[in-house]
């Protein structure tokens, strides 16, 4: 049994969070709206009221927020996140962030005497439920062995390579999972527009080649117009915009993956950012007027 502070009880952070109290796991947690961690505590979480209580006594802090700026404000406040962590206690950010950020942020722990490890999440929110999240881990060998346990809670934690390698490959399957939420968006209206039956067209595909869990749950999202938020459309934005700026920081060209952080910023523009990437359908057919 670990004593874990876990910071952003939000769609992901949430079941997350209860699956480490599943796990036989001391948990507090910290949200910035205090009302999105009562199911936490009626499943034995204590809910802090103060940020710098949730780093009190633990071994690990989990941070699972919205974007890199928002982690590096929480964490490193005065009177922040990891204030009252004890050396040698683990950080450990699951957050989507640019790699700089997860770099410098590891920097920042080793100078404190803290460990440190970057673990983004793939899966959504029904793996974040079912504790079957792919998590992506940079950091050192040892940091990862001594948190292994922890992460294995929330799903299947793999260790990439040094700090920042986690995001790196985070980055990598969000650029995957955009594209081909975008390819799956343009089949099913060329299906549609062409006089094929686009339900029928899915269970065709099933089992194929081009069968895929993108596919499948997002597919079941766009044919059943149900775009009630898994993951955002502008969480998806935020990480596709993010790999195409770190590509071109390594002066690489990724062309796909710019038409398609295009789509999702029009799509944003257009007022359904906080619909689920799914929607992105909807940015299609008003491109053709459909």
């Amino acid at each position: 049994m670990a004593r874990i502070g876990f910071v952003g009880t939000g769609i992901m952070g949430m079941p997350m969070a209860m699956n480490l109290l599943k796990a036989g796991h001391q948990v507090k947690v910290w949200n910035r709206t205090s009302s999105k961690a009562e199911s936490l505590k009626e499943a034995g979480a204590h809910v802090c009221s103060e940020l710098e209580q949730v780093g009190k006594d633990v071994e690990f802090l989990i941070c699972m927020l919205s974007d890199g700026k928002t982690c590096d404000e929480i964490l490193f406040q005065e009177r922040g996140a990891i204030s009252q962590l004890k050396p040698e206690s683990t950080v450990i950010v699951m957050s989507s962030i640019p790699v700089e950020f997860a770099k410098t942020q590891s920097e920042k722990c080793k100078e404190r005497g803290l460990r440190y490890l970057d673990a983004p999440v793939s899966g959504g929110e029904k793996g974040a439920q079912n504790a079957s999240l792919a998590i992506m881990v940079g950091g050192d060998a040892q940091t990862f062995s001594h948190a292994e346990h922890v992460l294995s809670a929330m799903g299947r934690p793999i260790l990439v390579g040094d700090a920042g390698c986690g995001m790196l490959t985070k980055l990598v399957n969000q650029m995957i999972v955009a594209s081909t939420i975008a390819t799956v968006s343009e089949g099913l209206l060329l299906a549609s527009k062409a006089g094929a039956d686009p339900i029928k067209l899915k269970q065709a595909l099933t089992g194929g080649f081009a069968d895929s869990p993108i596919l499948q749950q997002h597919g079941e999202r766009m044919l059943n117009r149900d775009f009630k938020p898994g993951g955002t459309a502008r969480n998806q934005h935020k990480d596709i915009h993010t790999a195409v700026s770190y590509a071109k920081s390594l002066e690489l060209n990724l062309p796909i993956a710019q038409k398609v952080s295009q789509l999702f910023e029009n799509m944003l523009a257009a007022g359904d950012g906080e619909l689920d990437h799914s929607g992105l359908i909807r940015e299609l057919e008003r491109m053709n007027h459909v």
